[in-house]
C-alpha cells in the first residue's frame, strides 16, 4: 500500500530514546506510513539501533547523513519522502497511538490547511516549570488559523515534532533553511508569508521530552535574543499591508530591540506607548512616548504590543479589546 504519511525523524546520538520514539510511531493505528530515520553522524550506535528496527519493519528506512547538522538532515530526509503528507517526529519524543490518523483525517476535511499541529504534553513533569510552562500553555491555547497568524510574532506557535504538513507546501519553499536561527520558527514565518494556513488540534497527540541536551536549550540558534532578527523582515512585510500610522506598545528593552530590527527593514514607529509615568512625555528612538489613553480607538492607528514582563501582554490585550480593538485587524503582539 502506498504510504499516506511520511514520518521524518532526524537522529543524532539518541540511542537512549530512539527505540521508544520509533515504537510509538510504528504503533500508530489505521494509517499507512513510511518512517525515514536520518542519522546525522551518530557515534552512540543510534544508526545500528535504527537498522535493527528497520530489519523488523518494512516501513522504516534508515538514511545516512555525514553529520552536517539538523537542517541538512531534514532536507536529506525530505528528498526521500514519498507521501503527500509529512509528519515531523524527533528521536526523543513519544507519539500517542492515534496521532497520525487524526491529523491525516483533519487535513483531508480541510484542504485550506497546509500545517496542522496538536497540543503537546511536556515531560518529565519536574522539568516543566517557569518559562517553559508559560510557553507551553501559550502554545497549547492557539488552535485556529486566525490565532496562529495573530500570535506568530510572539514566538514559534507550533511544536515542530507535533506537526503534519503537506509535503508540496514545504517543497514549494525549497525545504528547510539553514542559518543562525531556529529552523522551525523560520519555517512557520515563511509559510505564513506564502499564505499558508496553520492550525492545531485540541487533542494532546505528542509527549515532548525535556532534557538538558535538547537543542532548544543548548544551541545558540534557539536563543530568544536571535528571534527579533529572524522575525523582523516578516513582520515588516505584514506591517507594510497596514495603511495606518504605527504605535508600538512597550518602551522597554523588548520593544526597543524589536524596533531596532524593524528599522533595518524600513519600518518607522510613530509613537511608543507605555504605562510607566517616568517614561511618558519622553522619547525613544526619536519617537514620543505616550500613555495608553492616547489611543483614541480602532481604525486610526495600528498597534504592535511588544512587552517583556510576565503577564503584561495579556493586560495590554485586555485593554485594547475593551476599547474595541481586534487582534489581527487592529493590533498584534510581538516580542
Amino acid at each position: 500500500m502506498r504510504p499516506q504519511v511520511s514520518v521524518l525523524m532526524p537522529c543524532k546520538d539518541a540511542s537512549d530514546t530512539l527505540e521508544e520514539a520509533l515504537d510509538s510511531v510504528l504503533s500508530q493505528r489505521d494509517v499507512a506510513l513510511e518512517v525515514l530515520v536520518v542519522d546525522d553522524g551518530s557515534r552512540d550506535g543510534s544508526a545500528e539501533l535504527a537498522g535493527r528496527v528497520a530489519a523488523r519493519h518494512r516501513a522504516v528506512r534508515v538514511l545516512g547523513s555525514p553529520g552536517h547538522g539538523l537542517v541538512a538532515a531534514l532536507n536529506h530526509g525530505l528528498g526521500a519522502c514519498t507521501a503527500a503528507l509529512l509528519a515531523r517526529m524527533d528521536a526523543d519524543d513519544v507519539c500517542l497511538p492515534d496521532r497520525l490518523a487524526v491529523q491525516r483525517d483533519a487535513l483531508a476535511r480541510d484542504p485550506t490547511l497546509q500545517v496542522l499541529g496538536s497540543r503537546v504534553e511536556a515531560f518529565p513533569e519536574a522539568a516543566v516549570a517557569g518559562g517553559l510552562a508559560r510557553y507551553l500553555a501559550w502554545q497549547n491555547a492557539l488552535l485556529t488559523p486566525e490565532a496562529h497568524a495573530a500570535q506568530l510574532f510572539v514566538e514559534a506557535p507550533l511544536c515542530h515534532p507535533s506537526v503534519m504538513l503537506r509535503r508540496e507546501a514545504l517543497l514549494a519553499l525549497g525545504g528547510y533553511r539553514d542559518g543562525p536561527f531556529a529552523e522551525d520558527y523560520d519555517l512557520w514565518l515563511r509559510l505564513d508569508a506564502a499564505g499558508a494556513r496553520m492550525a492545531k488540534l485540541p487533542e494532546v497527540l505528542l509527549r515532548w521530552r525535556q532534557h538538558p541536551a535538547r537543542a532548544t536549550l543548548r544551541d545558540p540558534r534557539y536563543a530568544l535574543a536571535r528571534f527579533p532578527e529572524l522575525k523582523a523582515p516578516f513582520l515588516a512585510r505584514r506591517l507594510a499591508l497596514q495603511p495606518r500610522p504605527l504605535d508600538l506598545w512597550g518602551a522597554g528593552p523588548t520593544g526597543k530591540r524589536l524596533v531596532r530590527e524593524l528599522e533595518k527593514h524600513g519600518v518607522r514607529v510613530g509613537r511608543f506607548i507605555d504605562i510607566d509615568p517616568r517614561k511618558v512625555g519622553r522619547s525613544a528612538r526619536a519617537a514620543p512616548i505616550v500613555s495608553p489613553e492616547a489611543l483614541a480607538g480602532p481604525g486610526e492607528r495600528w498597534v504592535v504590543v511588544a512587552v517583556g514582563a510576565a503577564g503584561a501582554r495579556d493586560l495590554c490585550r485586555a485593554y485594547l479589546d475593551e476599547r474595541g480593538f481586534r487582534e489581527g485587524p487592529d493590533y498584534l503582539c510581538a516580542s
